[in-house]
């Protein structure tokens, strides 16, 4: 245990050989900068002496959770995993659970939020199931062998046993068609579009139906980009991201938190070997033999490649597409944060402008901007042009917000030639341009000649991510202010 001037514990770690262990952290010259940090801070260390790998495991389990040390890894994120649940109740309600602490069937963790959401939402409309607890009266008018009968089908579906749920159903709709019975046809119709839709979202299947949790990574600038995708009864569900400093053992770090508060599933498969020790104590934690398996071929050594495909599409896409940028727009460093101002109104009333921010070639949400247009300016969006790009870049904002590598207006030479006379008069430097949607142009101060790049070039492909999101955005708050208008609220 690593502690600082006021005995904070500050780091926690494991060791077969302690002094070549510590000494690496004081003899080794390239450490990352966190590492740097942490030696600086290090006053004081103590220890304690364990029978074997597996209990060291086990305290440092423990202590992490006990002192919540700054500079181990902090997973909070998966602290938020759920499950859906259905409850014991006479009618079954199917709810979100964070805890398996109540009587009824779990399906899950599921790793994404957004997933699980869809999910629910599917198959509660189409299966007409609740998502609350009916009142007395409702209950008097629900078949309960019917509702129970949809309650099997939907947990058929939470299994990921569609194939033989679709083929039922689609025997009862051809039935339910001979009887001329088609509004029940319909129903059934739609039910097999929404499992249909929910199979799409489970895009890699294993022949094998197992659960398990496939991890990979990619280490680039001292920092470790690790994927981390749950299969669940076979069917690959979603991904989990995490981005972490690269340091010595960091993979079994990793691990040892992640389970700390998430279901040790039956296997793990991985793109390197780990110590017996580590899958030892995650079996005796899960009660039940866990298996870390390193595949040379076969579908999991597929599964394992496909992880690392969405890990260059995850974490570095976004590189790619500033690089293209770059290069395309001639610039000369590369756009690692792009601002883009866009215009909306509502023939000629409730006008505001819109600022989005991409770093790094993705939506920093974080940094967006909205701004109600002065009541001079309602009819005139070049006037809100040149209102916005000035507020952004002299008032309060251009204070407390980094200046970007390239500035993008919606619209064509006429709004850029206003953002760039402001820029002139309050003597600023930055890169700027125009998109002009009709033949997505791209239009240069003090040039008329636009420049029209290939519809699949990754660089004009973020330049349209950026102005569509830019509109949305804009349009969204349009609609509140109308909307506060009109109802006052």
């Amino acid at each position: 245990m690593f502690k600082d001037e006021n005995g904070t514990v500050i780091y926690v770690g494991k060791a077969k050989d302690l002094k070549k262990r510590v000494s690496n952290y004081f003899q080794k010259k390239d450490h990352d900068i966190k590492t740097q940090i942490l030696v600086t801070k290090i006053k004081n260390i103590d220890f304690v002496l364990t029978k074997n790998e597996v209990e060291a495991f086990l305290l440092e389990n423990n202590l992490i959770k006990k002192y919540y040390p700054y500079f181990n890894l902090d997973l909070k994120d998966s602290r938020r995993y759920a499950y859906l649940h259905f409850t014991n109740d006479e009618i079954p309600v199917l709810e979100v659970a964070r805890l398996r602490n109540k009587e009824g069937e779990y399906f899950g963790p599921f790793v994404s939020g957004s997933v699980r959401k869809i999910i629910m939402d599917s198959v509660c409309w189409h299966f007409k199931i609740f998502n609350y607890k009916p009142s007395i009266k409702v209950k008097k008018t629900i078949d309960v062998s019917d509702y129970k009968k949809k309650v099997l089908m939907v947990k058929k579906i939470l299994k990921g046993n569609t194939i033989e749920l679709i083929s039922e159903l689609e025997s009862n709709m051809k039935e339910a068609s001979k009887k001329n019975n088609f509004e029940y046809a319909l129903t059934l119709r739609n039910q097999i579009e929404a499992i249909n839709t929910l199979k799409e979202k489970q895009n890699v299947e294993f022949s094998k139906k197992v659960d398990a949790h496939v991890i990979n990574y990619e280490i680039s600038a001292g920092e470790v980009h690790l994927l981390l995708f749950n299969i669940r009864n076979g069917v690959v569900e979603e991904k989990q991201e995490f981005v972490f400093s690269e340091k010595e053992d960091f993979l079994e770090e990793f691990l040892l938190q992640f389970y700390d508060s998430v279901e040790v599933p039956d296997e793990i498969i991985l793109p390197v070997e780990l110590s017996s020790a580590l899958i030892e104590y995650l079996s005796n934690k899960s009660k039940k033999k866990v298996k870390l398996i390193v595949p040379k071929s076969g579908e999991k050594k597929k599964i394992l490649e496909f992880v690392a495909k969405n890990i260059t599409a995850t974490f570095f896409a976004g590189s790619e597409r500033i690089t293209a940028l770059k290069e395309a727009l001639k610039l000369d460093k590369l756009p690692h944060v792009i601002e883009c101002f866009d215009i909306s109104h509502l023939h000629g009333t409730n006008t505001v402008a819109s600022m989005s921010n991409f770093k790094d070639g993705f939506a920093d949400k974080s940094n967006y901007r909205k701004f109600k247009i002065q009541a001079n300016a309602n009819s005139d969006d070049l006037l809100a042009m040149e209102e916005v790009v000035r507020r952004r870049y002299s008032g309060s904002l251009s204070k407390t917000m980094k200046k970007p590598d390239l500035i993008v207006i919606d619209g064509g030479p006429t709004q850029l030639g206003v953002a760039v006379k402001v820029l002139e008069e309050l003597k600023l430097s930055i890169p700027i341009i125009s998109l002009a949607k009709q033949f997505e142009e791209i239009y240069f101060p003090n040039n008329p000649n636009p420049l029209r790049l290939d519809k699949k070039n990754k660089g004009l492909l973020l330049l349209q991510a950026v102005r569509d999101e830019t509109h949305r955005f804009g349009n969204a708050y349009r609609k509140v202010l109308k909307r506060k208008e009109v109802w006052g609220k």
